[in-house]
């Protein structure tokens, strides 16, 4: 049996190790792997539980990964991207916790050759105690040039006891690439919380208003986007 993560380890920093202990061993990754040229996309609802995925994406290919990411304690999706001369790989992640849950993905882009594109958007929201966490390493090899990759990471805090913790990464050894990233983590905007208040808005219902424009944007474009904005707008309403 493979042992227990701990903190030592980067990747499981900020996880619930405990929490962890009760889904171990966890099942091996989920391996997917595109031809050259084939395009495909998938949404996923992740709860309470451990998720790998190993994404290989052939010269061309196209892969749309969207994820809302909730738990009642505990739920982490890790995935591990490589992406192959011209390939374009987007990720758009809704996280979202309340009460004591852990919430957390964790990701590894790595572009192994010229001329590939990667997108990562992640919101994450979290209320009462609840933890959000995203570790994102983008890795472009040596001679991978014309790479082009973004990190957009942002996270709400509700509560002054809800704790967001974000780590977005890059490790460049081509020199004639185009990579950013930007991260923020902030509370509720007060003005507009007031604006919405004096125009006679319920407290809950504009601050629910507010964290679905703030997430919307990640299913944007997506086949099974407004289940998932369903989905997430549901949740966001049990954490106000």
């Amino acid at each position: 049996m493979t042992a227990l993560p701990s903190r030592r380890d980067e990747a499981w920093r900020y996880s619930d190790l405990d929490a962890i202990a009760s889904f171990w061993p966890v099942p091996p990754a989920e391996r997917i792997v595109l031809a050259p040229g084939e395009a495909r996309e998938a949404a996923l609802l992740a709860d309470d539980g451990v998720r790998d995925f190993a994404v290989v994406l052939g010269a061309g290919g196209r892969y749309d990964f969207r994820i809302l990411n909730v738990a009642q304690r505990y739920s982490r999706v890790a995935i591990d991207v490589t992406l192959h001369e011209g390939a374009d790989f987007t990720l758009g992640c809704a996280q979202i916790a309340g009460g004591e849950a852990t919430v957390e993905i964790v990701t590894t882009i790595t572009h192994a050759e010229p001329g590939a594109t990667s997108r990562q958007t992640v919101r994450s929201v979290a209320g009462g105690k609840g933890t959000v966490t995203y570790l994102g390493k983008v890795a472009v090899a040596r001679g991978a040039q014309h790479t082009d990759s973004e990190q957009d990471v942002k996270a709400m805090l509700l509560d002054r006891s809800a704790t967001a913790n974000a780590k977005p990464e890059l490790e460049i050894f081509a020199d004639d690439v185009k990579c950013a990233h930007g991260c923020a983590i902030g509370e509720l905007d007060a003005n507009a919380l007031f604006y919405m208040a004096s125009r006679g808005m319920p407290p809950a219902e504009a601050k629910t208003l507010l964290l679905q424009a703030f997430v919307a944007g990640v299913f944007d474009g997506a086949a099974d986007g407004e289940r998932m904005q369903a989905l997430a707008l549901e949740k966001l309403g049990e954490l106000v």
